[in-house]
């Protein structure tokens, strides 16, 4: 069991949702300092001495090794950021799945595979990855690959860390209520209950935080027959 009092944290993605809600939740519970990473770092809330604003953009090799350097003392790592870029597989622009791929993948995995060793020497570490339900169920989107691909790698670093006493969460979750999915008419979580099941399951020490109902169904679908979870494919002809 991980308290997250008196850590020091970096998170990405923090000027707003549920980056923003992070830093208010650390601080709350005690962090010593949060470095909260955003691509314009002006829109960051430093009325906090403890928060730390650093320009960062996940998709800049030159960014995020600027914030790697900026942060030597930082044991826990909130991968956060992330975007909605795409749209369908068959006919979203390559350019924007590259994006997508780029924020929501290769981002979360360079800054994780850069700070390893830092977060494991600095004790207490821990790393959480926001994934999605969408890991686990598709909607033919360009989104729900990038997010499984960030669930397998989490798999890895948790195998790869957990020797050195790094603790590796993945965060599951359905729609939040945030800039993101503004435009979406369905339930939506809020982002401080997300935010605090998130927290909570770093200080009880679990590697897995499936943070409302629908990711727990999401979760059983691949064990289903696919047809179960795909019921337009039963419709199909033989």
């Amino acid at each position: 069991m991980t308290s997250l009092a008196d850590q020091t944290v970096l998170v990405t993605g923090a000027n707003r949702g549920m980056g923003k809600e992070y830093v208010s939740q650390l601080l709350e519970r005690g962090a010593k300092k949060v470095y909260a990473g955003a691509r314009d770092a002006s829109t960051i809330d430093t009325s906090d001495p403890r928060v730390v604003a650093l320009q960062l953009d996940v998709t800049d090799a030159d960014s995020v090794d600027a914030v790697v350097a900026a942060t030597p003392d930082v044991n826990v790592l909130i991968n956060n950021a992330g975007i909605v870029a795409g749209g369908p597989l068959l006919t979203a622009d390559q350019t924007a799945i590259r994006q997508e791929f780029e924020t929501n993948y290769f981002g979360p995995l360079r800054l994780a595979s850069l700070l390893a060793d830092r977060i494991a020497d600095n004790g207490n570490g821990v790393i959480l990855n926001v994934h999605s339900a969408l890991s686990w169920i598709s909607f033919g989107g360009t989104y729900e690959p990038t997010k499984a691909a960030l669930w397998s790698a989490t798999n890895g670093l948790r195998l790869a860390l957990a020797p050195r006493g790094v603790q590796v969460v993945g965060l599951h979750v359905g729609y939040v209520d945030t800039d993101m999915v503004a435009g979406v008419d369905a339930p939506k979580s809020d982002p401080a209950d997300v935010v605090k099941s998130a927290l909570d399951g770093i200080e009880a020490g679990d590697f897995e935080v499936l943070a409302d109902e629908v990711s727990h169904q999401a979760k059983a679908a691949p064990g289903l027959p696919i047809e179960a979870v795909y019921a337009q494919l039963a419709a199909q002809p033989a």
